[in-house]
């Protein structure tokens, strides 16, 4: 800061630039006031601030009331809290109720700035605010941004899946840039279920670009070499990869030919087991699997399998086979016709050769139906199917049969995809979709907004792996949930959210604003989960203050199936003649959010962290 606003380069700062300092900064501080803490620091009284002098204004500046206010509570003599103090607030507060004297202690060597202190097991002011500012102070359980479900062994039916459409896009659907770097975005991302549309290419090459569509081509190639060296970097856990198939005969084999090459044993050529496929398997890492990725067809045609039961040694992807009607855009609808992976166990099986056997050997899982009914998928369908609805598809379900969309995904995978209608590349929400626990609700990740947001917040745990195992009530086939009917709700009664929001710290200014305008915040609170449960509450808004406004209000939520809540934290700025623009955000689920006083590190519309722009509540 000191360098940003010290204009002349000459190691010090008047007056004027330090004003121009707190422009920068986003406050707006009555000018006595601002004259007065600078005067307070230039203990050299050369009119200038100087190194030691300008870090004396910047602590006077960014001095927390409300923090020492609450050290003082529970410190004696209002300078230090002593190991004993330390644990009472962890108790009564934070709530915190194992080991406590071990995480004080911990608490006080990883935070306290003063070797002194830390030698005597106390902890300062500066030290109460590091640790409130820490991961260990956030709003997010820390416990829970590694593998906490720690149940990874289920069958896949029975968690939801980080899933995007039309991975290869980076802007609209229609004329948008197509990009390996959909791709790697999408898998730093945590995301492990990509689609990828294949066409005939030049000179016999394979091309992935949104067909019908003015959007740009990359070749196949390129896509495969891009997943096998990004898959699993950002999670150890199964890939699944829609493959939507629109290629010749002779351009098949050469899609086969580039899985095998470049992926080698990554590629799973097999059931897990070596057996015919009964079950879908689980997305557990093994010595013997550690990695693999599931491959899917959402194109035409029908998959042979010849399945000679060999078994990799090493990281493999699963090719499945999906289909789907999914409209390309707006009224020009595609019929695709359903693919069919193994049927009657491993027995060959062609259509008018419409699928190359090279590129259907590789087909394992999740062979795509049709979706007629619930009853008909009860009585006709495997385990290791699966059917791919639109949006709207699936929004009738829900309206109309929501118990029997539930107790379906307890044992088959769907898939949700985007209207065709959204040439924008703007989303559905995905939670109606959660609630009635489908796995692969994919979307368009390079859309920034609260569908997004969401996706991010449901899975920003379990160590960012892109798998999250349903509720219970959601993996048991005799479920009576129907998230429409509170009648159907084995629960003991509502839960109660009290969110107190005390203050914010050195908020962003909006994108694009005038020079020096400082904004106007507001905190809105947002809950996202079964229908009773939606519900939204915000603050008064503070005039002219992004830097440290106090809003000292409190907020309450009735949760019902707090299982299945996500909270969603915003900040905008309030426009009296024009809509709210859009400060900062943070998003997580109910499951993921400890008790007490908190900082909620803020991110930016399309994700990323903003520091030091915080909230400070008290759950």
């Amino acid at each position: 800061w000191f360098q940003k606003a010290d204009k002349n380069k000459d190691g010090r700062m008047n007056f004027k630039e330090v004003q121009r300092l707190l422009k920068m900064m986003n406050v707006d501080m009555n000018e006595d006031h601002a004259l007065r803490l600078f005067q307070d620091a230039d203990k050299s009284e050369s009119g200038t601030l100087e190194g030691e002098e300008f870090v004396l204004f910047y602590k006077a500046l960014t001095q927390r009331e409300e923090v020492l206010s609450l050290f003082q509570d529970f410190s004696e003599d209002g300078k230090k809290l002593t190991l004993l103090e330390l644990v009472d607030f962890l108790q009564q507060e934070q709530l915190e109720n194992e080991g406590t004297e071990e995480l004080a202690m911990e608490l006080i060597d990883k935070y306290e700035p003063s070797e002194t202190a830390r030698a005597r097991h106390v902890l300062s002011v500066d030290g109460f605010l590091m640790y409130l500012c820490s991961p260990e102070g956030s709003i997010f359980n820390p416990r829970h941004r590694v593998l906490w479900q720690g149940n990874m062994s289920q069958p896949l039916c029975h968690y939801f899946i980080s899933s995007s459409h039309n991975t290869y896009l980076i802007e609209d659907q229609i004329r948008g840039h197509s990009s390996i770097e959909g791709y790697i975005r999408a898998l730093k991302r945590g995301c492990r279920c990509l689609e990828v549309d294949c066409w005939d290419g030049p000179n016999g090459e394979p091309m992935v670009y949104h067909g019908h569509t003015f959007t740009s081509k990359i070749p196949f190639r390129e896509v495969v070499s891009t997943l096998g060296k990004y898959a699993f970097k950002t999670s150890d856990y199964p890939v699944i990869l829609s493959l939507e198939n629109h290629c010749s005969m002779e351009q098949q084999e050469v899609l086969a030919q580039q899985l095998k090459t470049i992926l080698g044993e990554q590629l799973l050529t097999t059931t897990t087991d070596g057996r015919v496929p009964t079950k879908l398997p689980s997305p557990e890492v093994g010595t013997e699997w550690p990695h693999w990725m599931l491959l899917s067809f959402l194109g035409e045609g029908k998959a042979a399998c010849s399945g000679d039961g060999a078994t990799p040694s090493t990281p493999w992807l699963l090719l499945a086979a999906l289909g789907s009607t999914e409209p390309i855009l707006g009224e020009s609808w595609r019929m695709v016709l359903p693919s069919l992976g193994i049927q009657h166990g491993f027995a060959l099986q062609k259509d008018k050769e419409s699928l190359a056997q090279a590129l259907s050997d590789c087909v394992i899982y999740c062979k795509n139906v049709s979706f007629r009914s619930f009853q008909e998928a009860h009585s006709h369908s495997r385990p290791s199917e699966i059917s791919s609805l639109s949006e709207a598809k699936a929004r009738k379900l829900i309206r109309d049969t929501g118990n029997e969309f539930v107790r379906h995904n307890t044992w088959q995978l769907t898939r949700i995809y985007p209207s065709g209608m959204r040439t924008d590349s703007s989303n559905y929400n995905p939670q109606e979709m959660w609630n009635v626990g489908c796995q692969i609700v994919a979307l368009n990740f390079q859309t920034a907004g609260t569908e997004m947001d969401l996706c991010d917040g449901l899975f920003s745990q379990n160590g960012r792996c892109g798998y999250v195992l349903k509720p219970a009530f959601m993996r048991d086939e005799e479920t009576l949930f129907n998230p429409n009917d509170p009648g159907s709700w084995e629960s003991p009664g509502p839960t109660t959210l009290t969110i107190q929001v005390i203050s914010g710290q050195q908020l962003p200014k909006v994108a694009n604003s005038k020079d020096g305008a400082i904004i106007d915040p507001l905190v809105r609170v947002e809950i996202h989960g079964v229908p009773a449960d939606q519900a939204r509450q915000e603050t008064k808004y503070i005039e002219n203050n992004g830097f440290n406004p106090r809003w000292d209000e409190t907020l309450q939520f009735q949760l019902h199936v707090p299982e299945l809540a996500l909270i969603r934290f915003v900040v905008e700025d309030y426009d009296k003649t024009s809509r709210n623009d859009f400060v900062g955000q943070f998003t997580l689920a109910f499951a993921n959010i400890k008790p007490g006083y908190r900082h909620i590190h803020l991110l930016s519309k399309d994700g990323t962290s903003i520091p030091p722009s915080s909230l400070f509540v008290h759950i």
